[in-house]
C-alpha cells in the first residue's frame, strides 16, 4: 500500500514557450504550475480527487528567467473536514552560475471530492514538528481572516 505523505516537490525547467514579452516566465504559466503542485500534494495526502477552492496571497518576489530550474515545494499546512491548505514555496536556480533565489510563495485551498463531485472527508493532519505546528497556526489565522472578510 502507498504511504501517504503531506509534502511534495516538483522540478521544472523554464523554457522559451513559458516566457512573456519581457523575456521572463509568464505569471500565468507559474500559476498553472502552482495549481498543479497543489493538486498533486493534496491528492497524494488524501488519496482522492481534489479541486481548487481558492488561492491566497500569490506573492511574486522576483522574476524567473528562461533557462532557470524551478523547485516547487508544497506541503499540507492544515486540514479541515474536507479541505486542505497547501503552502507552496518556489525556488529558482540559475544552472549556469549556481545561484538560488526564493521567487514566490502562495497558499491554495483544495477540497477532496468523491466520484459524484461532492465534498469528501479527509484524514486530519497531525502537525508534529515545530515548523508544521507553526504552519498550522498560520493557516488557521488565514482561514479566520478569509471568513471575516466574506461576512
Amino acid at each position: 500500500m502507498l504511504s501517504r505523505t503531506h509534502e511534495t516537490e516538483m522540478t521544472v525547467l523554464v523554457t522559451p514557450d513559458m516566457s512573456n514579452f519581457g523575456g521572463n516566465m509568464h505569471g500565468g504559466e507559474l500559476l498553472k504550475l502552482l495549481d498543479k503542485v497543489a493538486y498533486t500534494c493534496a491528492m497524494r495526502y488524501c488519496g482522492k480527487y481534489v479541486v481548487t477552492l481558492s488561492v491566497d496571497n500569490v506573492l511574486f518576489k522576483h522574476p524567473i528567467r528562461i533557462g532557470e530550474m524551478l523547485i516547487l515545494k508544497a506541503a499540507v499546512n492544515y486540514t479541515g473536514r474536507t479541505s486542505m491548505e497547501i503552502g507552496i514555496r518556489v525556488i529558482s536556480e540559475d544552472l549556469q552560475n549556481g545561484t538560488v533565489c526564493h521567487t514566490n510563495s502562495s497558499h491554495f485551498t483544495m477540497v477532496a471530492v468523491d466520484k459524484e463531485g461532492h465534498s469528501s472527508p479527509v484524514e486530519p493532519l497531525v502537525p508534529e514538528t515545530d515548523v508544521e505546528k507553526l504552519r498550522w497556526e498560520h493557516a488557521v489565522q488565514r482561514k479566520q481572516l478569509r471568513q471575516k472578510n466574506t461576512n
